[in-house]
């Protein structure tokens, strides 16, 4: 009897369908080591058979599903350095998206030729983390640009006036610390005045001369730093406002809900006097998109590190639709992509929204995926130890200063947008 063979047609049919992760016994592929979809006690014997003999089963090194690095993590002493526990021990789950997180900022992320965009939401700033992270990320020039919730830039300057933040008990009434003038944080503390103090100082900045006029809020931050850095001199506190830190380096901090804080709305108290100063979210979307661009067509890449989500995700990432949908410039989208996140991407909010979804919208380059990592972690956990490992791990850069070239940026937009009319 001739025995039956599998002609080329149907070999490439088999490989085909294993490549699209149909099962091997579905389309009549052989099986040549244990499989769930081989012949079980055929596999049974054979397994018994190299148990009685004291062998090991055959390499799977050829598979290419089990080519990642084996699970074998050294132990834990106690003299572990972070980038030591994070790359020996962060293997599975959360721990190995931190890690591979981690590697994409600290490889990929901050070569020389990218331009990295962060975005904050939640009270990280009350939490001390733009003294502790954010700055130190600033001042390696590993940060180029950010997008900030109003509430952590008021809350940071706090900081900087000198005003002080205290970890409390997040189980202590609401209503005994209303009657002694306490606001809280979750588990952080402060006393009213902290904010009488700080809506003071804003106001009484905002009715200068210079801020008389419509501006991006990135000028307006930049121009807020600028007395920020003032106070912190005065005062012989050192470096403690994030804001103040972005002005010296030259980061451009734009908010993309101005008057969802208590900076806008003390802006908005004093146009109830006559004052001129407003936020136009013409220059912010315009201004943002002209950073993206400019990455682009200098030669370089463009990655955005997201911590949380909400609004500053979307106004980050909104720049490759406006340059690509709405300015008709030919682009593909963003290159690197790392959220830090605890939302699900079920319920259909942004904040969970992954970058594969991203793709279809043109806001990350579907040829980059593999360079794009969400981990599902609290961002006072993981940031912390992200800023520590860059750090460790990668040299300082030089501070691209792109608030100083906004305009340079600005010019180089509207000449590509009169390029499609």
């Amino acid at each position: 009897m001739k025995k039956k063979t599998t002609n080329g047609r149907d070999a490439a049919k088999a490989s085909e369908g294993r490549g699209l992760g149909m099962k091997a016994s579905r389309i009549g592929g052989p099986v040549k080591r244990a499989s769930p979809a081989g012949h079980k006690s055929s596999q049974k014997q054979a397994a018994e058979r190299r148990e009685k003999a004291g062998k090991v089963p055959p390499s799977a090194s050829s598979n290419r599903f089990l080519r990642g690095g084996r699970i074998d993590p050294r132990r834990i002493t106690g003299k572990e350095r972070v980038v030591d526990l994070i790359e020996g021990t962060y293997l599975a789950y959360n721990a190995g998206r931190l890690r591979e997180g981690c590697q994409l900022f600290t490889d990929k992320m901050l070569d020389p030729s990218v331009t990295v965009g962060l975005t904050m939401t939640g009270a990280l700033t009350p939490a001390g983390l733009g003294m502790s992270a954010v700055i130190p990320l600033i001042e390696a020039g590993f940060v180029d640009w950010i997008i900030s919730t109003g509430a952590n830039l008021y809350h940071d300057t706090h900081f900087g006036l000198g005003l002080s933040m205290h970890r409390g008990n997040p189980q202590t009434s609401d209503v005994l610390l209303r009657e002694e003038g306490v606001v809280r944080i979750y588990d952080i503390f402060f006393d009213y005045d902290v904010l009488l103090s700080t809506d003071a100082f804003f106001r009484a900045i905002i009715q200068g001369k210079e801020f008389q006029r419509p501006m991006s809020s990135a000028e307006f931050h930049w121009l807020c730093g600028k007395y920020v850095r003032e106070r912190e001199r005065k005062l012989g506190i050192g470096t403690k406002s994030l804001l103040g830190v972005a002005h010296k380096c030259g980061v451009p901090i734009y908010t993309s809900s101005p008057g969802d804080s208590s900076i806008g709305m003390n802006i908005a108290a004093l146009s109830l006097d006559g004052n001129q100063c407003t936020i136009d979210p013409n220059l912010d979307v315009n201004e943002t998109a002209s950073i993206v661009l400019n990455a682009k067509r200098s030669g370089g890449r463009s990655a955005i590190c997201i911590l949380g989500g909400g609004s500053p995700k979307n106004f980050a990432l909104q720049t490759e639709p406006q340059i690509q949908e709405v300015l008709g410039i030919d682009e593909k989208g963003h290159d690197y992509f790392l959220q830090i996140t605890d939302a699900r991407p079920d319920t259909g909010g942004l904040s969970g929204a992954t970058p594969a979804e991203a793709v279809s919208w043109g806001k990350i380059d579907p040829d980059r995926l593999p360079d794009a990592v969400v981990c599902y972690l609290d961002s006072t956990v993981a940031l912390p130890l992200l800023t520590s490992y860059a750090l460790a791990k990668r040299p300082r850069r030089p501070l691209r200063r792109l608030y100083d070239h906004r305009e340079a940026m600005m010019a180089r937009l509207r000449a590509e947008y009169e390029k499609t009319k």
